[in-house]
């Protein structure tokens, strides 16, 4: 048995909150120079030649990628040896998010209340996903998640005859409403099978993988491709001013789902898909 102060996660979720909204993880930073390299369209390449910039502008004056520095998205994989001391573990968890937030000056996105809003001033509550691992050791991965795609994304649940084509329809006509508002090039995070609720947390998870990485399942494998290739013949391009690179990538994660569902979601991210890890 591990014990693990709280006080220690706290600093530690601290300590991810300005790195994770000031620099890309090196995927989705390589996905993003490439892009700008094999893009034909003068206009998009250009496009990309300035976020690329604004990438370098970012790691050289420590200030965040985006002004946008989104609700704090935190993914937590708990090894059943660990026995936190101290405190409890959403409260460490919000208390990393609430110093990190306010001392490294970023913007503060959160409202009480989902009507009524009002800021609570410091970026919390985050949301918090815990799994439970075989182990002595606390991963934490930090996600900032900005809205401006996080409004373009969306959730179906599909009938079974639905099939295939019904998933690859839903996830082609969500990016082509989404168009220009999620900021593109964009990556997509599809969700398939669970529940109404399971479904949407794995389209949330896919983001978290490396870009460019493929599902381990052939089948989807062969159409997280398809997909990326017919979402970049749409036209929207960088920021939608047109061209080949509306997506950097398609990431697809399943779930077993019941015999009369066929649960589908889209996770929209735009190319600042954040996030940060550490291992305690």
């Amino acid at each position: 048995m591990k014990e693990l102060g709280a006080e220690r996660i706290a600093e530690a979720v601290r300590a991810l909150c300005v790195p994770a909204n000031r620099t890309l993880p090196p995927d989705v930073e390589n996905a993003v120079r490439a892009a700008h390299e094999a893009e034909p369209w003068p206009l998009a390449k250009a496009t990309l030649g300035t976020l690329c910039r604004n990438l370098d502008a970012a790691r050289e004056t420590g200030l965040p990628i985006c002004q946008d520095t989104g609700m704090a998205c935190v993914f937590i994989e708990l090894g059943q040896e660990v026995h936190i001391t101290g405190g409890a573990l959403e409260d460490a968890v919000n208390e990393g998010i609430r110093r990190g937030y306010t001392e490294g000056y970023l913007r503060k996105s959160v409202v009480a209340d989902p009507i009524r809003r009002g800021n609570t001033g410091d970026n919390t509550p985050a949301v918090i996903t815990v799994r439970v691992v075989p182990g002595e050791q606390l991963r934490i991965t930090l996600a900032p998640k900005g809205f401006g795609s996080e409004n373009m994304s969306r959730l179906a649940m599909l009938k079974p005859s639905d099939g295939e084509e019904g998933v690859r329809a839903f996830v082609l006509d969500t990016v082509r409403r989404a168009g220009p508002n999620p900021c593109p090039p964009v990556v997509v995070g599809v969700g398939i099978g669970g529940t109404f609720d399971r479904v949407a947390l794995l389209a949330k998870r896919a983001l978290l993988r490396p870009l460019g990485s493929c599902h381990p399942d052939p089948y989807y494998a062969k159409m997280e491709q398809e997909l990326l290739c017919e979402i970049n013949m749409l036209g929207i391009g960088p920021q939608g001013f047109g061209g080949q690179t509306t997506a950097l990538g398609v990431q697809i994660e399943t779930f077993p789902t019941h015999i009369a569902g066929l649960p589908v979601a889209v996770n929209i991210s735009c190319h600042v898909t954040r996030h940060a890890e550490v291992v305690l």
